[in-house]
């Protein structure tokens, strides 16, 4: 079984979650349930982890269905981090369906603060869980806003991998370790393993994170360049002194923003095998760190190998040299 076998089995039963969320708002609130609707309608996520919370409830009782909310918080959560993540890069006003941008954004505030806060309020959660899921909630936003700050305002002259890693706990590792945690709150586990639970999100949200990369890159839109984020990629590539200096790598980085050229030698380097050997390596640090995690907490084995088989498809190094474009720089 993998976790979109368990999306599949479920997906039902997140989508009926996710109306009844909705439909208990008052009716005074039409306006706000129509435009969560239509923001939740047009953002389709190519990968269901929303899954990840009942996987980890599962592998703590057997039972994946009692989290099927939290499934809700992840989809909610994530719906609105990802239109702010457009609006930043000024692409809000083409991902919100018939929503207005203002419209969308008013959506989004409500979609990712109070409708998780609701949704752990549902009477499918045990009243003496509410006031921990709900801590949970806000704490993620907090860390999370926290990350995405780092990497807004990141020098990326001094960016390395230990700054990047930092940051990418924070923006993506946040919101898993914050499923993650609440997962094993809810099946009523020990504070330590709680703990683990939130470590093993947060080093998954960090696999996560370098995934998206990687895709960005083979995609070719190329988000990442053209918005000069300092990525793990790049940091790799700024701790590499061969076979380009770290200031020909930042002139890239900079220039990358509105060249095209500059993007595609900036690649070229990023791609090239010195800079892709130290980055499979520390892929493989971070997978292991998280199988190291899942060997100390045990559990369902059933759900555990769920687990394991993700976290492999989540490291998987997708990027190679020769994928690099060819520049003539003469």
């Amino acid at each position: 079984m993998s976790y979109l076998d368990l999306h599949r089995q479920f997906s039902a039963a997140i989508d009926a979650e996710m109306r009844a969320t909705l439909e208990g708002l008052t009716p005074e609130a039409d306006a706000v349930r129509d435009a969560v609707a239509e923001l939740v309608r047009n953002r389709e996520f190519k990968y269901p982890l929303s899954v990840l919370p009942m996987i980890v409830h599962a592998v703590e009782t057997g039972a994946p269905e009692p989290a099927v909310p939290l499934a809700v918080v992840h989809e909610l959560w994530w719906t609105s981090a990802c239109y702010l993540d457009d609006l930043a890069d000024g692409q809000g006003a083409f991902l919100a369906g018939e929503l207005s941008e203002s419209e969308a954004l008013l959506a989004t505030f409500v979609s990712g603060i109070p409708l998780p806060h609701l949704v752990v309020q549902s009477p499918r959660i045990p009243a003496s869980a509410c006031r921990a899921l709900s801590d949970e909630i806000t704490r993620c936003w907090i860390v999370a806003t926290q990350g995405q700050l780092r990497d807004l305002r990141g020098d990326t002259r001094a960016a390395t991998r230990d700054s990047v890693t930092t940051a990418y706990r924070g923006k993506s590792g946040a919101p898993f370790s914050m499923v993650t945690a609440m997962a094993a709150q809810l099946a009523g586990v020990e504070k330590e393993r709680v703990e683990l639970w939130r470590e093993f999100g947060n080093v998954f949200g960090i696999l996560w994170q370098i995934f998206n990369d990687q895709e960005d890159i083979l995609s070719g839109r190329d988000e990442d360049l053209l918005n000069g984020t300092a990525t793990y990629l790049l940091a790799c590539a700024l701790e590499e002194p061969e076979p380009h200096s770290t200031e020909r790598v930042l002139g890239l980085s900079a220039a990358a923003r509105s060249s095209s050229h500059a993007r595609a030698e900036l690649t070229d380097i990023l791609l090239s095998p010195v800079v892709l050997r130290r980055y499979e390596d520390d892929i493989n640090e971070f997978r292991a760190a998280c199988h190291r995690i899942l060997d100390e907490l045990g559990g369902d084995e059933t759900y555990v190998s769920v687990l394991r088989h993700l976290v492999d498809e989540s490291s998987r190094m997708l990027l190679r040299a020769e994928l690099a474009p060819r520049v003539n720089v003469g």
